[in-house]
């Protein structure tokens, strides 16, 4: 099993963050490239990743009143994963990512995988500061 974490601080209310990260129509605008997400269901969906080229049930569950989502692949269980948002003061979040591989063949590496959420959490703020200027302007 290998497991990784990665945080970023962005600079708006938690709230405003775990709103735009939870956006199931805008995930596919900071999930990592090669990794698309479609609702079945919810909490159903299908994971495509490029990487692999084919289509994986998993689910996707949002917890509004914990600032929090989780996911995982249904059938397999090879993969889960969460994104806490908390509260830091001065208006500011810390966003963290936890990914946990239970099949070696589905985990890509610790280079890939860092470099994927660094990304990740990079595009997530960008389209915060996007929903927030547009909201204050």
């Amino acid at each position: 099993m290998s497991e990784y974490e990665w945080s970023r601080t962005m600079p708006a209310q938690p709230e405003q963050v775990f709103d735009q990260a939870a956006n199931m129509g805008q995930l596919d605008a900071w999930l990592p490239d090669a990794v698309h997400v479609e609702a079945e269901d919810p909490p159903a969906v299908t994971v495509h990743e490029d990487r692999y080229g084919h289509d994986m049930p998993a689910l996707l569950r949002a917890e509004p009143d914990q600032m929090r989502l989780e996911w995982g692949t249904r059938e397999q269980g090879s993969y889960t994963g969460w994104l806490q948002v908390s509260g830091i003061g001065s208006g500011a979040s810390e966003v963290t990512v936890h990914l946990s591989f239970f099949d070696t063949d589905h985990d890509p590496g610790e280079e890939a995988v860092f470099g994927a959420l660094d990304s990740s959490l990079r595009r997530l703020e960008e389209q915060v500061r996007l929903r927030v200027d547009n909201a204050s302007g």
